[in-house]
């Protein structure tokens, strides 16, 4: 932990978040992030730096500090090279006005850039560090066009309405008044998300963040967001995209574990954190960093776009391009769609007692397993498929691997027909009991639940999760130890995948 002159813990280090979706960055992680950046931009007095989504003002008191040291040739007065600072080349657009004020104290020694009491005096109370309310942009369903919240969450009396002003039109041009909207580096840790109007999910908007600052084109681009765009996460599929086929992506520094990062709130996190360094003028591949506690695997160099998805582990590519080099049929064109009979657990014509002439129903209440029955006839649809063998496969597992070997997923359940499932499950079809319990098997290695663990970073795993997973002849019971021959999985590649997949016991 850093301190200061009369060895007093770093404020920002300890400081309380304001919510989930404020996370305040501690300096030792602002710092790292900084570090990522060429040695040469603490010596250019000439770059304009931006924070577009200020809290506590820890980014741009570092940069300032920085500043400080390398510009100590290029202007030797200390008063006058600290006011160039301030007044030409850092600046930061905070979130709240409580955030606004606190960013002001960070960098400026006082919440009001007018006072004596600041650094340096400007003509305004808040110096370079823009904060204003702005309004969002809602359509006739009563949702914002920019960032995807709605009328019902955002406007109520009495309380910020969460438009942050980087990623709203209005709020740009509100910001441009005051100063030029040109900069050369755009630093920070965004907002992660707009929490959903019925409480159940919740929307990303650091990807809106990201989106808007390349359309500034600077030099440099270096965030700290979460990490479950590589591999799902609600509306990132096209982010994900631009993303991995981004030559300018040059640095990957992957936690998964956020708690690594952010001691307080990382449990909240679900799927990590990382942090990267975006490079305008020098594309190429990526140098991708994984850290777990004290371990660090990396850096590797990698090419980002050669697959749909980002593994986050170097150490997986081997054994997944021995897999994928057979070309076998892949295991999802036997497992049902997410919510493939469109029931709920709390569907209406169920019973939890089955009476005769019902089909029988699985479902979970409060994390428990219940079988009850229904009439064929309320399924909503895919009866097809309700006379088959199913192996249910619970869709929330474990928690995306932040705590090795993991599980990765749920004890599985052998469904006799005609049966069906809520969207508690998804289940593999087969036609016989013998080729169920085959796949059962199957299910249970750690060789599989290790390939489904690549697309997996969160507790869920919907169809796509099971991509990589190849199909085999369901007439026997499969052993890690003849998948391994099959695939020719070395010794090494075979303590790696145990070291990562826990045993599931039959």
């Amino acid at each position: 932990m850093s301190t200061n002159r009369s060895g007093q813990p770093d404020i920002l280090e300890v400081i309380a978040n304001l919510s989930n979706n404020e996370v305040f960055t501690p300096p030792r992680v602002v710092n790292a992030i900084l570090d990522l950046l060429p040695e040469s931009v603490w010596s250019d007095k000439s770059l304009r730096w931006l924070d577009p989504g200020s809290k506590t003002g820890v980014f741009p008191r570092e940069i300032a500090r920085r500043l400080m040291i390398g510009l100590a040739e290029a202007i030797p007065d200390e008063d006058e090279r600290l006011r160039h600072i301030h007044t030409e080349m850092v600046f930061a657009i905070a979130i709240t006005d409580t955030t606004a004020k606190m960013s002001r104290r960070s960098l400026y020694c006082s919440k009001d850039a007018t006072s004596t009491a600041s650094a340096t005096q400007f003509g305004s109370t808040g110096g370079n560090v823009w904060y204003g309310r702005v309004e969002h942009s809602f359509d006739k369903k009563g949702r914002c066009a920019e960032c995807g919240g709605t009328k019902e969450q955002l406007e109520k009396p009495g309380r910020d309405n969460f438009a942050y002003a980087f990623i709203h039109a209005a709020g740009r041009k509100s910001v441009s008044r005051e100063f030029a909207m040109k900069f050369d580096v755009i630093v920070g840790n965004p907002p992660y998300q707009m929490d959903a109007a019925d409480g159940n999910r919740t929307m990303p908007i650091y990807n809106f963040f990201m989106d808007e600052a390349k359309k500034l084109n600077p030099r440099y681009v270096a965030f700290v967001i979460p990490s479950r765009w590589i591999a799902g996460g609600l509306g990132l599929d096209d982010f994900r995209s631009t993303m991995l086929s981004d030559k300018r992506l040059r640095t990957i520094v992957d936690f998964p574990n956020a708690e690594d990062v952010f001691p307080v709130v990382g449990k909240s996190i679900k799927g990590g954190v990382l942090y990267f360094l975006w490079d305008r003028d020098r594309p190429g591949s990526c140098d991708v960093v994984l850290r777990r506690g004290q371990e660090q695997v990396g850096p590797h160099e990698r090419n980002l776009s050669e697959y749909d998805i980002f593994v986050r582990d170097s150490r997986a590519l081997g054994i997944l391009k021995k897999v994928l080099a057979c070309d076998e049929k892949s295991i999802v064109d036997m497992l049902a769609a997410d919510k493939e009979f469109g029931m709920t657990s709390n569907w209406p014509d169920f019973r939890p007692k089955a009476r005769s002439g019902d089909i029988d129903f699985y479902y979970n209440v409060k994390g428990s397993r219940k079988t009850g029955g229904i009439a064929r006839s309320k399924v909503p649809k895919s009866d097809h498929l309700i006379d088959h063998w199913k192996v249910l496969v619970p869709q929330a597992g474990s928690d995306g691997g932040q705590k090795l070997p993991d599980v990765v997923l749920g004890t599985t359940m052998i469904a006799s027909p005609p049966s069906v499932c809520t969207q508690t499950y998804l289940f593999f079809y087969v036609k016989k009991k013998s080729e169920a319990e085959s796949v059962q098997t199957y299910v249970r290695t750690r060789f599989f639940r290790f390939l489904v663990s690549l697309r997996k970073i969160t507790q869920h795993a919907t169809r796509s999760t099971y991509t990589w997973v190849p199909q085999q002849t369901w007439d026997r019971s499969w052993t890690d130890a003849e998948l391994y021959k099959k695939y020719g999985i070395t010794k090494d590649e075979q303590q790696y995948i145990e070291a990562m997949v826990k045993e599931m016991p039959a």
